[in-house]
């Protein structure tokens, strides 16, 4: 599916990896017509982009990609998830619904507001939500037609202290959270994670964050698919809030490699 917005990119990879790297919230773009609502400040809302951003993470996929021996497929949100969030429920089941964190944001990171009261997402989110949507269970389908399986890892990272729309965020907080779901996720495909990781004093899982995306298409449905949520803690790689990259950057992204290069020789496939 092509884009037509300018909202997302497709990164090829190998013909023969079964990985996409997705990368929902790495990106601080905000098109003119998508700050309509908005009653942040230009100060303000550059503070809550350094708050909300998943920083250098589409860095971090991308440098894993080129090491690895398999290249993987990479899907990236170009957009920030103050346009929309494309890993939340554009309807009533999502909880963060509940902080004002739907697929369309009103509240921010500190629970403030953020867009006025009344603002109407659905627009964003028939211009947004629904093509990228689209166009990444287009990718996972072309991996399970080229490969006979698919493995989502998404990359994001999470602040060091916890901001208070988190829901769960007060239990652990450790270098590398692995999240989780119970469908999608084999054991093989955590261990293989958990032993890429290892030199980043300890992972996690699913705390503070829980979960991993899987097109709804095929969520809880097709086990050829595995999905993992790699969440990195922010103090690991870059300055906070919002700051430059540092030289555990390019140690996330070895890591990453190692990883893509198990799950491109078995770890996770339970076809």
């Amino acid at each position: 599916m092509n884009d037509t917005s300018g909202s997302f990119r497709l990164f090829p990879g190998a013909p023969d990896s079964p990985v996409v790297l997705h990368v929902p919230h790495s990106s601080r773009a905000i098109p003119a017509h998508a700050r309509g609502g908005i009653v942040l400040d230009d100060a303000a809302l550059e503070l809550e982009l350094d708050h909300i951003t998943d920083a250098h993470t589409a860095e971090v996929a991308a440098e894993a990609a080129g090491r690895a021996r398999v290249a993987p497929w990479r899907f990236v949100n170009q957009l920030s998830r103050l346009v929309v969030d494309p890993e939340r429920f554009p309807d009533e089941r999502e909880e963060m619904l509940a902080v004002g964190m739907g697929a369309v944001y009103t509240r921010t990171t500190h629970r403030e507001d953020l867009r006025g009261a009344g603002f109407d997402g659905q627009p964003l989110i028939d211009r947004y939500f629904h093509p990228y949507a689209a166009a990444m269970t287009a990718a996972v389908d072309e991996r399970l037609d080229a490969v006979g399986r698919a493995v989502v890892v998404d990359v994001h990272s999470y602040p060091t202290e916890q901001l208070p729309y988190e829901l769960h965020g007060d239990g652990p907080r450790p270098p590398i959270c692995l999240g989780t779901d119970s469908f999608h996720t084999p054991p093989e495909l955590v261990a293989a994670a958990q032993e890429a990781f290892a030199g980043f004093g300890g992972t996690g899982l699913d705390s503070p964050f829980a979960g991993a995306y899987v097109p709804l298409k095929h969520y809880g449905r097709d086990r050829r698919i595995g999905a993992l949520m790699i969440e990195i803690r922010r103090d690991v790689y870059m300055t906070e809030p919002g700051g430059p990259a540092g030289p555990g950057l390019s140690a996330l992204a070895a890591a990453l490699a190692e990883l893509v290069d198990a799950v491109g020789t078995g770890a996770g496939d339970r076809s």
